[in-house]
Order: structure tokens, then C-alpha cells, then sequence
């Protein structure tokens, strides 16, 4: 199948550059770095609507009720500023997609205790968002995006609020999801996430400066 990446909406010009993706070439982290703020989450918030399948539906021509159906088993988010609920605890955040998709209880739990120890976690589960560190909060965030084992992971600034350490844990946590199979497209301003990427388009005020592959050892 063909994957497309529609950003005709937003007036940014990398759908001509970058429309059609080949499965080799999708299964790969693409990595955006822009000068401007607003076109970061712009791109984000358009790299959603993408064609996907032999059948070719536009996700962005679907009903707002198909559209959050779609997004719900094919796509996770990671934000800059986790947006984890304070009111949950650990667990019960994580667990938060799975019961949008009507999954059985114990399904549930077995992914869970599962993402919850992958990210190095698990002794944190009846914790609140408020009593954890800025890199628990997001390894927490990384396990609520990737527990329904989704197609696309679409990452916003993920290492923006973390210290340098915490930050290469992270890209390194997101490189190992890469490599089993997860698409990852990251917006970033930080030269050290993006040499993390298979491919970098670099923008500026919404359009394509430059692009180039990155040699992974």
C-alpha cells in the first residue's frame, strides 16, 4: 500500500515534495526542524490528515466521528508539554486510549503492566502526573501514545522540557520503537533530536529549505 501525506490545507508546500511514501520510505523517522513556533504544530496538526490503504480514503474528507475512529487505533501523540491527566494516576492514564477502543479489561491490563515496564516505569503506577520528574512524565506520555501499538507516532517537541539527559533517553526510547515497526514524524528545533532521524526536512515559515538523509550506523 501507499501511504500520502496531504498538507494542502495549511498552504505548506512539502505535499508536492513529499506526497507519495512507500512503505520503505514511511517506516522511517521523518524529523522537521522549522524556525518558527507556529509552523511546528501546524505541520503536526496536518500530518494527520494522510491516505492510507490500497481503497485510498482522504482522512480529511471524513466526518469528524470517522476521522476520531480512524485516529484512535492508528495514530498516538506525544506532546512537549505531556498533557497527562492530574487527576489519574499512572496507570490510569496509560490505560486511558485502550477504553476508547472497547478493548476487555484484561487485555487492558496485560498492555499496560507490559508498555509500563518497556519505558521503565512500572514501580510508578499509583503515582500522579504531579509527583513525578519532567523524564517520568514523559516516558508515561511515550507508553499512553505507543500502548495501542499504533501505525503513526506523531511527536511534538518531545524532548523540549527535559534536561539534556533525560532527553537522549527519550529519542533513544523512540529510536528502539522505530526499529520494531513504528513510523515516527517528530517536529523539533534541536539539531541533536533531528540527527536521531533517518530523514530531515528543514522549513522555514512553512516551506521546504532544505532536506537531506542521515547515514544510521
Amino acid at each position: 500500500p501507499l501511504y500520502i501525506i496531504s498538507t494542502a490545507a495549511s498552504g505548506m508546500k512539502i505535499e508536492k515534495e513529499y506526497g507519495l511514501i512507500t512503505d520503505e520510505k514511511f517506516n522511517k523517522i521523518c524529523d522537521i526542524i522549522d524556525e518558527s513556533s507556529q509552523y511546528l504544530s501546524k505541520t503536526i496538526d496536518h500530518f494527520q490528515n494522510f491516505i492510507k490503504g490500497d481503497s485510498v480514503k482522504k482522512v480529511s474528507n471524513l466526518k469528524e466521528k470517522d476521522r476520531t475512529i480512524f485516529r484512535k487505533g492508528n495514530i498516538g501523540f506525544i506532546f512537549q508539554s505531556f498533557n497527562l491527566i492530574d487527576e489519574l494516576n499512572v496507570y490510569d492514564n496509560v490505560e486511558l486510549p485502550l477504553l476508547y477502543l472497547k478493548m476487555k479489561a484484561s487485555e487492558r491490563r496485560k498492555r499496560v503492566e507490559e508498555v509500563l515496564q518497556r519505558m521503565k516505569i512500572g514501580h510508578r503506577t499509583k503515582h500522579f502526573p504531579q509527583q513525578l520528574s519532567g523524564g517520568q512524565q514523559q516516558r508515561v506520555a511515550i507508553a499512553r501514545a505507543v500502548v495501542m501499538n499504533p501505525k503513526l507516532i506523531l511527536a511534538d517537541e518531545p524532548t523540549g522540557n527535559l534536561d539534556s539527559k533525560n532527553g537522549v533517553e527519550v529519542m533513544n526510547l523512540l529510536s528502539e520503537l522505530n526499529e520494531e515497526g513504528a513510523t515516527i514524524v517528530m517536529v523539533t528545533h534541536s539539531e541533536r533530536d533531528a540527527n536521531f532521524a533517518h530523514r530531515t526536512i528543514n522549513m522555514l515559515d512553512g516551506e521546504v529549505i532544505t532536506e537531506r538523509n542521515n547515514v544510521k550506523a
